[in-house]
């Protein structure tokens, strides 16, 4: 089944998607995450008049997340990038290590349709394309079998970076910040995880094709197959020594050939395309998932914050 949460004549809700893209609404139900803390699972099709038509509505993040871990699982993705971002060549070795991961910021999860501004005082935005699993059922010291059954569905992700601020920003060692920091959609829909069991493969991996699109045309393609890791390994290792809850996100990485703008500027050495701009829309297709379309608008300025006060200057303060 695929879940939307939307926006219909001031009222959000939740429903279920039916096959001719009408919302089935679920009696009483406002919010996914909510729904899914309460710990009894998804409900099945509710025994309701189909409502509105989902281009009839303003569809919303299908869930508020409580946290959102996003990984690094493509090895192309990480060798094309590593070059622009880091002016680094290869893989690291530890890569291959386990599946790497930071968290990013909750509060700023945007959905289909809506508009993402320029983070303040970057010049240099990109796409990130990636697919998300969401967690159904809280669970910690996972197997990667135990954590296939705490896997309620998945979503398609569009991690924005801002690429200089996260350029400048690595050097400190310490994993993206505010060039991360801005927005994350989430959406269209939270699609079951039993909906793509048949595309998965002999390898456990889900083989779905995945696409980028920048004002129509074509900058990206892949197989979700690609990645080095499956999101069962994924939760596993997110899980291990901790808790995963139900609502958590786990995105998987952005995917190779064109997942995102960064990892073409490495392989070419030079901003080809150009970096986002405002006006620019940009859409994300994961097969069996649905698409996420988003237009890229005037962000703020930034507030102005001092350099640091180096240890020679703060002393001279001291009394």
């Amino acid at each position: 089944m695929r879940f939307a949460t939307y926006e219909h004549r001031g009222r959000h809700q939740v429903a279920v998607v039916d096959e001719d893209d009408r919302l089935r609404p679920l009696p009483g139900v406002r919010s996914l995450t909510a729904l899914l803390a309460e710990g009894g699972g998804l409900p099945g099709p509710p025994d309701v008049p189909a409502g509105p038509h989902v281009s009839e509505v303003r569809l919303l993040p299908p869930l508020q997340p409580p946290t959102v871990r996003d990984f690094v699982t493509f090895e192309e993705h990480v060798e094309g990038v590593r070059r622009s971002v880091d002016g680094a060549a290869g893989v690291p070795e530890q890569w291959y290590a386990a599946p790497t991961f930071y968290f990013t910021n909750p509060y700023a999860v945007y959905g289909p349709g809506d508009d993402i501004p320029v983070p303040p005082g970057s010049a240099v935005l990109d796409f990130e394309l990636e697919v998300a699993a969401v967690i159904g059922r809280e669970g910690r010291d996972l197997s990667p079998e135990q954590a296939r059954e705490h896997i309620v569905g998945y979503t398609v992700l569009n991690d924005w970076s801002a690429r200089d601020l996260q350029s400048a920003e690595m050097r400190v060692g310490l994993g993206p910040c505010k060039g991360k920091d801005t927005a994350t959609t989430l959406g269209p829909y939270l699609v079951t995880a039993d909906e793509l069991e048949g595309y998965r493969d002999a390898d456990g991996f889900l083989r779905l094709a995945l696409t980028a699109s920048v004002n129509g045309a074509t900058v990206g393609e892949d197989l979700l197959s690609h990645m080095s890791w499956t999101f069962e390994e994924m939760v596993a290792y997110a899980s291990r020594g901790t808790w995963v809850r139900p609502g958590d996100v786990l995105g998987s990485g952005t995917c190779g050939n064109g997942g995102c703008l960064a990892e073409l500027w490495g392989l070419r050495g030079e901003q080809d395309p150009p970096p986002l701009k405002p006006g620019d829309t940009v859409t994300l297709t994961v097969e069996g998932v649905g698409s996420l379309t988003n237009t890229v608008v005037e962000g703020v300025d930034p507030v102005p914050v001092p350099r640091a006060r180096r240890r020679t200057e703060a002393s001279t303060q001291r009394v």
